[in-house]
Protein backbone atom coordinates (compact mmCIF):
# COMPACT_ATOMS: atom_id res chain seq x y z
CA UNK A 1 0.00 0.00 0.00
CA UNK A 2 1.09 3.46 -0.27
CA UNK A 3 0.57 5.09 2.96
CA UNK A 4 1.10 8.73 3.83
CA UNK A 5 1.91 9.55 7.71
CA UNK A 6 1.74 12.61 9.33
CA UNK A 7 4.08 13.40 12.33
CA UNK A 8 3.28 16.21 15.04
CA UNK A 9 6.19 18.76 15.04
CA UNK A 10 4.88 18.26 19.16
CA UNK A 11 5.38 14.51 18.57
CA UNK A 12 9.39 15.15 18.48
CA UNK A 13 9.92 18.08 21.25
CA UNK A 14 7.04 17.08 23.33
CA UNK A 15 5.54 19.73 25.93
CA UNK A 16 8.04 19.08 29.20
CA UNK A 17 11.03 18.64 26.26
CA UNK A 18 13.65 20.94 26.25
CA UNK A 19 13.93 20.72 22.71
CA UNK A 20 17.96 19.45 22.52
CA UNK A 21 18.62 17.54 19.67
CA UNK A 22 19.64 13.93 21.52
CA UNK A 23 15.98 14.05 22.97
CA UNK A 24 13.87 14.93 19.68
CA UNK A 25 16.17 12.11 17.82
CA UNK A 26 14.77 9.66 20.81
CA UNK A 27 11.39 10.39 20.08
CA UNK A 28 12.24 9.63 16.43
CA UNK A 29 13.44 6.34 16.90
CA UNK A 30 10.22 5.17 18.32
CA UNK A 31 8.38 6.58 14.92
CA UNK A 32 11.15 5.47 12.61
CA UNK A 33 11.14 1.95 13.95
CA UNK A 34 7.76 1.49 12.85
CA UNK A 35 8.50 3.06 9.46
CA UNK A 36 11.42 0.64 8.89
CA UNK A 37 8.82 -2.27 9.91
CA UNK A 38 5.99 -0.83 7.41
CA UNK A 39 9.00 -0.73 4.47
CA UNK A 40 9.96 -4.03 5.00
CA UNK A 41 6.10 -5.75 5.03
CA UNK A 42 6.53 -3.66 1.48
CA UNK A 43 4.72 -0.39 2.14
CA UNK A 44 5.57 2.84 0.54
CA UNK A 45 5.92 5.25 2.30
CA UNK A 46 5.62 9.11 2.59
CA UNK A 47 6.36 11.13 6.05
CA UNK A 48 5.06 14.18 6.22
CA UNK A 49 5.60 16.68 9.41
CA UNK A 50 4.45 19.28 11.61
CA UNK A 51 7.17 22.06 12.87
CA UNK A 52 5.48 24.18 15.52
CA UNK A 53 7.88 23.96 18.22
CA UNK A 54 11.15 24.26 16.03
CA UNK A 55 9.78 26.87 13.56
CA UNK A 56 8.97 29.05 16.68
CA UNK A 57 12.26 28.17 18.28
CA UNK A 58 13.79 29.52 14.90
CA UNK A 59 11.74 33.02 15.10
CA UNK A 60 12.82 33.02 19.05
CA UNK A 61 16.83 32.74 17.75
CA UNK A 62 15.89 35.81 15.14
CA UNK A 63 14.25 37.70 17.07
CA UNK A 64 17.14 37.48 19.78
CA UNK A 65 19.70 38.24 17.37
CA UNK A 66 18.30 40.75 15.05
CA UNK A 67 20.81 43.64 16.29
CA UNK A 68 23.74 41.00 14.48
CA UNK A 69 21.96 39.76 11.78
CA UNK A 70 18.82 40.25 9.58
CA UNK A 71 15.89 38.25 10.49
CA UNK A 72 14.82 35.85 8.07
CA UNK A 73 11.09 35.79 7.10
CA UNK A 74 8.47 33.21 8.45
CA UNK A 75 8.47 31.27 4.85
CA UNK A 76 12.37 31.09 4.58
CA UNK A 77 12.34 29.38 8.79
CA UNK A 78 10.03 27.25 7.66
CA UNK A 79 11.93 26.19 4.60
CA UNK A 80 15.01 25.37 7.30
CA UNK A 81 13.04 23.63 9.87
CA UNK A 82 11.98 21.15 6.57
CA UNK A 83 15.95 20.30 6.49
CA UNK A 84 16.15 19.82 10.20
CA UNK A 85 13.73 17.66 10.37
CA UNK A 86 13.81 16.06 7.45
CA UNK A 87 17.59 15.19 8.80
CA UNK A 88 16.43 14.54 12.34
CA UNK A 89 13.92 11.55 10.59
CA UNK A 90 16.34 10.45 7.99
CA UNK A 91 18.89 10.11 10.66
CA UNK A 92 16.42 7.90 13.28
CA UNK A 93 15.68 5.62 10.14
CA UNK A 94 19.38 5.24 10.04
CA UNK A 95 19.81 4.44 13.11
CA UNK A 96 17.37 1.38 12.72
CA UNK A 97 18.23 0.14 9.71
CA UNK A 98 20.74 1.88 7.51
CA UNK A 99 19.63 0.32 4.26
CA UNK A 100 16.87 1.86 4.84
CA UNK A 101 16.66 4.73 1.90
CA UNK A 102 15.53 8.16 2.57
CA UNK A 103 15.02 11.33 0.78
CA UNK A 104 13.77 14.82 1.91
CA UNK A 105 11.57 16.90 -0.78
CA UNK A 106 11.97 20.77 0.04
CA UNK A 107 8.02 21.02 -1.10
CA UNK A 108 5.83 24.61 -1.30
CA UNK A 109 1.98 24.57 -1.07
CA UNK A 110 0.13 27.02 -2.66
CA UNK A 111 -2.36 29.20 -0.69
CA UNK A 112 -4.69 32.08 -1.36
CA UNK A 113 -2.88 35.54 -0.35
CA UNK A 114 -6.70 36.92 0.90
CA UNK A 115 -6.87 33.98 2.91
CA UNK A 116 -9.51 34.67 6.37
CA UNK A 117 -6.67 33.25 8.44
CA UNK A 118 -4.26 35.43 7.67
CA UNK A 119 -6.55 38.27 9.86
CA UNK A 120 -7.33 35.58 12.59
CA UNK A 121 -3.83 34.06 13.69
CA UNK A 122 -4.60 30.44 15.09
CA UNK A 123 -1.42 28.31 14.82
CA UNK A 124 0.18 27.37 17.85
CA UNK A 125 4.34 28.02 17.44
CA UNK A 126 7.44 27.58 19.92
CA UNK A 127 7.49 26.82 23.14
CA UNK A 128 4.25 26.93 26.12
CA UNK A 129 3.81 29.46 28.87
CA UNK A 130 2.12 30.30 31.68
CA UNK A 131 -1.00 32.66 31.33
CA UNK A 132 0.48 35.76 32.96
CA UNK A 133 3.92 35.47 30.81
CA UNK A 134 2.33 34.60 27.84
CA UNK A 135 0.19 37.88 28.21
CA UNK A 136 3.05 39.88 29.19
CA UNK A 137 5.32 38.60 25.75
CA UNK A 138 2.61 39.36 24.07
CA UNK A 139 2.06 42.86 24.74
CA UNK A 140 6.23 43.26 24.80
CA UNK A 141 6.82 41.64 21.84
CA UNK A 142 3.29 42.29 19.78
CA UNK A 143 2.88 38.49 19.61
CA UNK A 144 -0.65 36.97 19.27
CA UNK A 145 -1.39 34.10 22.19
CA UNK A 146 -3.67 31.50 22.83
CA UNK A 147 -4.40 28.66 24.80
CA UNK A 148 -3.26 25.42 23.12
CA UNK A 149 -4.87 22.24 23.73
CA UNK A 150 -5.72 23.11 27.74
CA UNK A 151 -1.62 22.56 27.70
CA UNK A 152 -0.32 26.32 28.35
CA UNK A 153 -0.36 29.00 26.11
CA UNK A 154 1.53 29.61 23.14
CA UNK A 155 2.39 32.00 20.52
CA UNK A 156 0.01 31.75 17.00
CA UNK A 157 0.83 32.53 13.50
CA UNK A 158 -1.64 32.77 10.11
CA UNK A 159 -2.37 29.50 9.11
CA UNK A 160 -3.88 29.47 5.59
CA UNK A 161 -5.40 26.37 4.02
CA UNK A 162 -3.34 24.65 1.47
CA UNK A 163 -4.68 24.46 -2.22
CA UNK A 164 -1.97 22.59 -3.70
CA UNK A 165 1.12 21.00 -2.94
CA UNK A 166 3.55 21.90 -5.67
CA UNK A 167 5.84 19.39 -7.17
CA UNK A 168 3.32 16.38 -5.67
CA UNK A 169 4.46 14.69 -9.22
CA UNK A 170 8.25 14.06 -7.82
CA UNK A 171 7.22 12.23 -4.84
CA UNK A 172 5.50 9.51 -6.71
CA UNK A 173 8.54 9.66 -8.87
CA UNK A 174 10.92 8.76 -5.60
CA UNK A 175 8.40 6.54 -3.79
CA UNK A 176 9.29 4.54 -7.24
CA UNK A 177 13.09 4.61 -6.07
CA UNK A 178 12.11 2.17 -3.00
CA UNK A 179 13.26 5.11 -0.67
CA UNK A 180 11.02 6.58 2.18
CA UNK A 181 10.18 10.05 1.15
CA UNK A 182 9.91 12.99 3.45
CA UNK A 183 7.38 15.84 2.36
CA UNK A 184 5.70 18.50 3.32
CA UNK A 185 7.48 19.54 6.21
CA UNK A 186 5.59 21.97 8.65
CA UNK A 187 2.63 22.00 5.90
CA UNK A 188 4.69 22.92 3.49
CA UNK A 189 6.42 26.57 2.32
CA UNK A 190 3.44 28.85 2.06
CA UNK A 191 3.57 30.79 -1.39
CA UNK A 192 0.76 32.59 -3.19
CA UNK A 193 0.02 31.61 -7.18
CA UNK A 194 2.80 33.95 -8.35
CA UNK A 195 5.31 31.38 -6.17
CA UNK A 196 6.15 34.34 -3.82
CA UNK A 197 6.44 33.17 -0.22
CA UNK A 198 3.58 34.03 2.25
CA UNK A 199 4.07 34.79 6.05
CA UNK A 200 2.02 31.89 7.74
CA UNK A 201 2.42 28.46 8.36
CA UNK A 202 -0.04 25.59 6.66
CA UNK A 203 -1.76 23.12 9.20
CA UNK A 204 0.34 19.97 8.14
CA UNK A 205 -2.32 17.57 8.65
CA UNK A 206 -4.53 19.75 5.91
CA UNK A 207 -1.37 19.84 3.49
CA UNK A 208 -0.73 16.20 4.08
CA UNK A 209 -4.63 15.33 3.34
CA UNK A 210 -3.91 17.39 -0.24
CA UNK A 211 -0.42 15.51 -1.25
CA UNK A 212 -2.23 12.24 -0.32
CA UNK A 213 -4.92 12.87 -2.52
CA UNK A 214 -2.33 14.14 -5.27
CA UNK A 215 -0.57 10.65 -5.08
CA UNK A 216 -3.51 8.46 -4.81
CA UNK A 217 -2.04 7.26 -1.63
CA UNK A 218 -4.22 4.26 -0.02
CA UNK A 219 -4.26 4.90 3.74
CA UNK A 220 -3.85 8.80 5.05
CA UNK A 221 -2.20 8.41 8.65
CA UNK A 222 -2.41 11.35 11.11
CA UNK A 223 -0.10 10.66 14.41
CA UNK A 224 -1.76 12.49 17.61
CA UNK A 225 -0.70 12.08 21.26
CA UNK A 226 -4.00 9.50 21.64
CA UNK A 227 -3.79 5.82 20.46
CA UNK A 228 -8.07 6.65 19.44
CA UNK A 229 -10.31 9.58 19.01
CA UNK A 230 -12.61 9.91 21.73
CA UNK A 231 -16.24 11.12 21.83
CA UNK A 232 -17.93 13.12 25.14
CA UNK A 233 -14.34 13.58 25.78
CA UNK A 234 -13.70 14.43 29.80
CA UNK A 235 -16.69 13.09 30.96
CA UNK A 236 -18.35 9.72 32.46
CA UNK A 237 -19.38 8.86 29.13
CA UNK A 238 -16.39 9.24 27.61
CA UNK A 239 -15.76 6.49 25.04
CA UNK A 240 -12.86 5.72 22.47
CA UNK A 241 -13.79 5.20 18.44
CA UNK A 242 -12.87 2.06 16.44
CA UNK A 243 -14.11 3.32 13.43
CA UNK A 244 -16.11 6.17 12.26
CA UNK A 245 -17.74 7.14 8.56
CA UNK A 246 -17.53 10.60 6.97
CA UNK A 247 -21.10 11.79 7.59
CA UNK A 248 -20.15 10.76 11.72
CA UNK A 249 -17.52 12.36 11.15
CA UNK A 250 -18.52 15.61 9.85
CA UNK A 251 -21.75 15.82 12.18
CA UNK A 252 -18.82 15.73 15.08
CA UNK A 253 -17.14 18.53 13.66
CA UNK A 254 -20.62 20.46 13.05
CA UNK A 255 -21.21 19.70 17.06
CA UNK A 256 -18.37 20.81 18.43
CA UNK A 257 -17.14 17.21 19.53
CA UNK A 258 -13.89 17.39 18.17
CA UNK A 259 -12.61 21.15 18.83
CA UNK A 260 -10.37 23.31 16.31
CA UNK A 261 -7.93 23.39 18.76
CA UNK A 262 -7.09 19.92 18.75
CA UNK A 263 -8.75 16.59 17.03
CA UNK A 264 -10.89 18.95 14.73
CA UNK A 265 -8.34 19.49 12.15
CA UNK A 266 -7.28 15.82 12.02
CA UNK A 267 -11.07 14.83 11.78
CA UNK A 268 -11.19 17.64 8.72
CA UNK A 269 -7.92 16.17 7.12
CA UNK A 270 -9.39 12.85 7.03
CA UNK A 271 -12.89 13.46 5.74
CA UNK A 272 -11.26 15.18 2.85
CA UNK A 273 -9.14 12.56 2.29
CA UNK A 274 -11.54 9.89 1.99
CA UNK A 275 -14.02 11.60 0.56
CA UNK A 276 -12.17 13.12 -2.16
CA UNK A 277 -10.30 9.78 -3.00
CA UNK A 278 -10.34 5.69 -2.63
CA UNK A 279 -8.69 5.23 0.45
CA UNK A 280 -8.94 5.19 3.99
CA UNK A 281 -8.05 7.22 6.99
CA UNK A 282 -6.69 6.62 10.51
CA UNK A 283 -5.85 8.63 13.58
CA UNK A 284 -3.51 6.84 16.07
CA UNK A 285 -0.31 7.50 18.54
CA UNK A 286 3.34 7.47 17.30
CA UNK A 287 4.03 4.02 19.06
CA UNK A 288 0.69 2.68 17.53
CA UNK A 289 1.93 3.12 14.00
CA UNK A 290 2.53 -0.37 12.38
CA UNK A 291 -0.59 -1.82 14.22
CA UNK A 292 -2.70 1.21 13.04
CA UNK A 293 -1.74 0.32 9.09
CA UNK A 294 -2.34 -3.03 9.84
CA UNK A 295 -5.97 -2.68 10.59
CA UNK A 296 -5.36 -3.41 14.10
CA UNK A 297 -5.35 -0.01 15.90
CA UNK A 298 -6.78 3.81 15.86
CA UNK A 299 -9.96 4.99 15.08
CA UNK A 300 -10.44 4.60 11.13
CA UNK A 301 -12.31 6.99 9.09
CA UNK A 302 -14.17 5.53 5.84
CA UNK A 303 -16.65 6.06 3.39
CA UNK A 304 -20.24 5.79 4.01
CA UNK A 305 -20.26 3.15 1.27
CA UNK A 306 -17.64 0.95 3.37
CA UNK A 307 -19.83 1.48 6.69
CA UNK A 308 -20.65 -2.47 6.97
CA UNK A 309 -17.28 -3.63 5.69
CA UNK A 310 -14.31 -5.12 8.41
CA UNK A 311 -11.88 -2.00 8.91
Amino acid sequence: MRVVVAIGGNALIQASDDGIWERQLANAHAIAADVVALRAAGHELVLTHGNGPQVGALMLQQEAASAETPPLPLDALIAMTQGQIGHLLATAIAEIDPDVSTVALLTRVVVDPDDPAFRTPTKPVGPFYEASEAVRLASERRWHVAEDAGRGWRRVVPSPRPLRVVGAEHTSTLLATGSVVIAVGGGGIPIAPDGRGVQGVVDKDRASAELALAIGADVLVLLTGVPRVAVDFGTRWERELERITVSEALRGLDDGEFPAGSMGPKIESASRFVEGGRGRAVITSSGRLAAAVAGDDGTWIVADRDAAVSA
